[in-house]
């Protein structure tokens, strides 16, 4: 028997092994390795239910135990020792779970065995590219798509949506075009998951007309069609025509997912449209997702943007399962809209109830209710525990809000103390929250060394101006008042647009 014709055999055992029913999902330890003959394949015959065939599907199986490197090193020296270190559907097992199968993979090692192959297929180049995508080098996907297309190699529609995604890393306005007009030549630009990548990608780089005219060019969008033209919307800004959007969506019959009221309630969010989220709401209780967590996260998010505390925490309660974020936002509305009792109590029952384990965003929901509830002592304490007893390191987040509940009760002094022992350096925001305690306060000496961070950062910045300006107007000094005016003119600064506000006009028709 010859090898052409032995390979050619494996390749229908391959297939047969592809095509095996699911039911049937056993499990096997490592110790039916020990059952396996290490032969050479070419010294046995070769059908259905022979020898190779039936080491093939233990080898096979073992992928599924298969969690760790160290796993998959003991795996890949069985298939050597077997024989099946050629064989095409074996390795595109081993470089799919080094490339792309999440933490515990190694893309060098995956490079290592894609090398040995002598003649990898489509789905070996597509997975190694869609590896080297995930990666901080995103360029050595193309210099893996030139060397297929040198090997004579074949892009089909997922290797040239791998390499569209890969475009939005290393710059669309030129790769990106490149890649739309290599899937034309190769009539793959209808294809729906190629399209969707591209109204993707043309979306995330802010070209929506372009994004928006591939969408309508589609006969039939399905749902990630819909779903992924949505979230461009949103990412746009273009909020209100993704309300448009979703309802045309609806009209079209097609049935929304739990992404789909996501990105949905995400624009109700922004644009403070409580009307349009409630009607969300209603819908979503008359779907299967309406004890998806993901989605009663976002209603819960949506109702504190736009001011519906109450719903917001009816919401929540509601909640059969909850999961940290739950938490996080329930607590930073909270403490965010001043129910300081109510947010602090909310974090005790969090403890006392031991699911979740606080994070850094827990604390900033926590030191914010101190902050607006004025609890100086009570903001220390936590502030403490949170690195004592949670390993949580302080961020200059945190730090703010310490430097925030200082000042509010007049303790200038000891802010910028903190402020100087941070291990790392403050950022304007701390520093302005200082300046602006200190405004308040009348603490002018203080003042003026925060004013010269300031410089420093943003000596651009209006409201440090307007804050200092302030400061000297409260204690009557108003020679250094027309000081700042005058420096603010002559370095043209300009005080920051008025903010925009969104009324929804329900109209009965």
């Amino acid at each position: 028997m010859t090898a052409g014709h032995l390979t050619r055999q494996n390749s229908k055992l391959v297939a047969l092994i592809r095509i095996q029913p699911k039911t049937k999902r056993s499990l096997l330890p490592f110790s039916f390795f020990s059952n396996l003959s290490f032969s050479s394949p070419k010294c046995v015959a070769i059908s259905p239910n022979g020898t190779v065939f039936e080491k093939l599907q233990r080898v096979m199986s073992l992928f599924k135990l298969c969690s760790t490197m160290k796993d998959l090193n003991q795996i890949h020296g069985r298939i050597i020792r077997v024989g099946f270190e050629q064989d095409l559907f074996v390795m595109g097992k081993i470089v799919e779970f080094c490339a792309v199968g999440g933490g515990g993979g190694d893309l060098d090692y995956a490079v290592s065995v894609f090398d040995s192959v002598q003649n990898p297929d489509g789905f070996l180049w597509n997975t190694m590219i869609r590896g080297f995508g995930k990666t901080n080098q995103p360029e050595k996907a193309f210099e893996l798509y030139k060397r297929m297309q040198e090997k004579g190699g074949t892009a089909d529609s997922f290797t040239f949506a791998f390499l569209i995604k890969v475009s939005e890393q290393l710059g669309p306005e030129i790769l990106g075009q490149g890649m739309h007009c290599s899937c034309l030549k190769h009539g793959l630009d209808f294809h729906v998951f190629v399209r969707n990548t591209l109204i993707h990608m043309y979306g995330m780089s802010r070209h929506i007309k372009t994004a928006v005219q591939l969408f309508d060019e589609m006969p039939n969008p399905d749902l990630v069609s819909w779903n992924t033209i949505l979230d461009c919307h949103v990412y746009c800004g273009k909020h209100k025509e993704a309300l448009d959007l979703f309802l045309t969506m609806l009209k079209s019959g097609t049935q929304p997912d739990d992404a789909t009221f996501v990105v949905t309630l995400s624009a109700c969010s922004t644009m403070g449209a409580l009307d349009f989220g409630r009607w969300v709401h209603s819908y979503v209780n008359n779907t299967r997702f309406g004890n998806f967590i993901l989605v009663l996260n976002s209603l819960v998010h949506m109702y504190a943007k736009c001011g519906a505390v109450e719903e917001a925490y009816e919401t929540f309660n509601n909640m059969k399962w909850k999961n940290l974020i739950s938490w996080n936002t329930m607590l930073l509305t909270l403490a965010t809209h001043g129910h300081v009792d109510k947010a602090l109590a909310l974090f005790s029952k969090m403890l006392e109830e031991g699911l979740e384990r606080p994070d850094n965003v827990t604390f900033l929901g926590v030191l914010s209710a101190c902050s607006h509830g004025g609890m100086v002592d009570e903001g220390r304490r936590y502030f403490d525990i949170m690195s004592r007893d949670y390993n949580i390191q302080p961020t200059v987040k945190h730090y703010g809000c310490m430097v925030d509940i200082l000042g509010r009760a007049g303790l200038v002094e000891e802010a910028y103390q903190l402020i100087m022992s941070m291990p790392m350096e403050g950022n304007a925001i701390v520093w302005r929250t200082l300046l602006a305690a200190c405004s308040v306060h009348g603490n002018i000496v203080l003042g003026e060394k925060v004013r010269k961070h300031l410089l420093q950062l943003e000596p651009d910045h209006s409201s440090d101006y307007v804050l200092l300006a302030n400061m000297y107007a409260s204690a009557g000094q108003w020679s250094e008042v027309n000081r700042v005016r005058k420096s603010m003119r002559d370095r043209q600064v300009q005080k920051l647009e008025p903010g925009n506000s969104f009324i929804a006009n329900s109209s009965s028709d």
